[in-house]
Order: structure tokens, then C-alpha cells, then sequence
């Protein structure tokens, strides 16, 4: 039997008629969320995810604002301009594109953002309540991964769960949701030996590592819960995630598909987070 596929874009769009209800609230009361994405640099791919965040925001009636500055901004310029929007009482969250150039450092341009402000979730403090299982800001990827397990019901405790990928995006966050709501979790990475012993006895596998069709039907559980975050373009321009989808469909329970899986679900969790710091963290 084929997996059920699990339909991020209709998942979402259920979140954002929350989220635009929630909006139009606050406008009742003559607030207006507003939402501040940094890009630095011309990335392209950072180009078009930063358009789609805008985009969403102004949808949703928010306010949005996009700061681009250039590759070469210098690392204190960069924290000046930071520090500008943390005190601007107008702007409820800040969010810093990445990748960034190599020469800021991504470790103090992202604690520079304002706790309260921090949507992206990716602060030092946020990571530290996420792992104590506080409320606070979760990073929007791993926010939407738990939300459409939930949404398929697909209950995580007593499951094992195998996240691939150890970033602080993505992978530390989600092992982190996963653990508290019960799961046992195993961390695997480039250093893992053997990654096939592990992914087989996986429940839920979570693929994030950004490397084309690496998770094989082979290395997956019958009936297992896969969820890909890796989003490759191919040399012939198609999109595909870090499971061989066609192959793996066949033998998982359920799996989410590259487009349209995880990805509107992110933007959808920072939609809810934008709105969360609008009403005071």
C-alpha cells in the first residue's frame, strides 16, 4: 500500500485562517504586526524565500519590510542596524535571512536580535526553552513538523524517532519537540557510521541535510512517518528532497513531498510566531 501523502499546503492554510482571524483582531485594536526580514547579500534561493515571507504577510494583512543590504555590509554596521529595529517599538519580529556572508558571524548577528523579536526562534535563550519544554519562540521548521504530525495524527510517544542532520535550524530543534513529546531519539549526521541501522528502526525518520534522494526506500521502516525538509534542485532544474519520494512512497506510512510538504508549513509557523510577538511574547 502507498503512503499517505501528507499535504503540507493544506495544513497551512488551515494555520494561516488562524492567524489572519488573530491579525484582524489586533487591528481592531490598532495593532498591526510587522515583521522585519534581513537579507544580506544576492542570494538567489535567499531571494525567493524572503519574497514568499513578504508576500505572506501582506496577505494575511500584516506589515512586512524587507532590509537588503550588500555582501560587503560590515559585521558592527550590520549589529547597528539590529540593534535599531530591537528598539523600535513598531516592529514585533526581526528575522535574519541565512546563510549570511563568511565574514559576519552568524553566532552574534543572531543573538543580537531581540529575544521578544525573535520569530526565527534561532536565539540562544529560544533553543534554551525549547529544550526545557518552556514557551518560547520554536524555530518555524521544526514548529511545522510537529504541527502536521499532529494534524495526521500521528502520535510520538513511545515512537523512535531518527532525525538526520544536526543544524540548529533544523535538526537540534526538532530532535528537541520530538524528545519532550515523548519519543526516544536518535541524532544522526555525516559522522554516523552505518546510517541505514538507525533509519530502519525509525517510526518517524527526519531528513535534513540538503543532499538529493539520500534516504533510500532500503533504509526506511514499513509503515514509517517520513519527513523531508531537504529541498535540491537538480542540473535539469526540478525540485526534489532528501528522500528518493517515488520509491520510499511505496514502502512508508506516510511522507510529505518536496514542494509543497514542510516548506508551507514553515512560512506558516512564522507567520504564527510574528503574530505571538505582536501580542508580547
Amino acid at each position: 500500500m502507498a503512503a499517505k501523502i501528507v499535504d503540507g499546503e493544506k495544513v497551512a492554510s488551515k494555520i494561516l485562517e488562524g492567524v489572519r482571524a488573530d491579525v484582524s483582531e489586533l487591528k481592531s485594536r490598532g495593532i498591526v504586526p510587522k515583521l522585519v526580514v534581513i537579507q544580506v547579500g544576492e542570494d538567489p534561493a535567499s531571494t525567493i524565500y524572503v519574497n514568499k515571507k513578504h508576500k505572506k504577510c501582506i496577505e494575511l494583512g500584516m506589515e512586512s519590510e524587507i532590509k537588503r543590504f550588500p555582501a560587503q555590509i560590515e559585521y558592527e554596521e550590520l549589529l547597528l542596524q539590529i540593534r535599531k529595529l530591537n528598539e523600535d517599538s513598531k516592529v514585533h519580529g526581526i528575522l535574519v535571512q541565512l546563510p549570511l556572508p563568511d565574514h559576519l558571524s552568524h553566532k552574534q548577528v543572531l543573538e543580537t536580535v531581540a529575544v521578544e523579536k525573535d520569530v526565527d526562534g534561532l536565539h540562544p535563550y529560544s533553543h534554551g526553552k525549547n529544550i526545557l519544554g518552556k514557551d518560547g519562540f520554536v524555530p518555524a521548521t521544526p514548529k511545522g513538523i510537529m504541527e502536521l504530525l499532529s494534524a495526521y495524527k500521528i502520535k510520538p510517544e513511545g515512537k523512535n524517532a531518527v532525525v538526520i542532520g544536526r543544524s540548529n535550524i533544523v535538526g537540534k530543534p526538532v530532535a528537541s519537540l520530538l524528545l519532550n513529546a515523548g519519543c526516544t531519539v536518535t541524532v544522526c549526521h555525516s559522522k554516523t557510521k552505518n546510517l541505514a541501522d538507525f533509519t530502519k528502526r525509525a517510526d518517524i525518520l527526519v531528513c535534513a541535510v540538503g543532499k538529493p534522494k539520500i534516504v533510500k526506500a532500503s533504509m526506511v521502516k514499513k509503515g514509517a512517518a517520513v519527513i523531508d525538509v531537504g529541498i535540491n534542485r537538480l542540473k535539469d532544474g526540478k525540485l526534489v528532497g532528501d528522500v528518493d519520494f517515488k520509491a520510499v512512497s511505496k514502502k512508508a506510512g506516510f511522507i510529505t513531498p518536496v514542494p509543497g510538504g514542510v516548506g508551507p508549513m514553515t512560512i506558516a509557523s512564522l507567520m504564527q510566531n510574528t503574530v505571538k510577538a505582536c501580542r508580547g511574547f
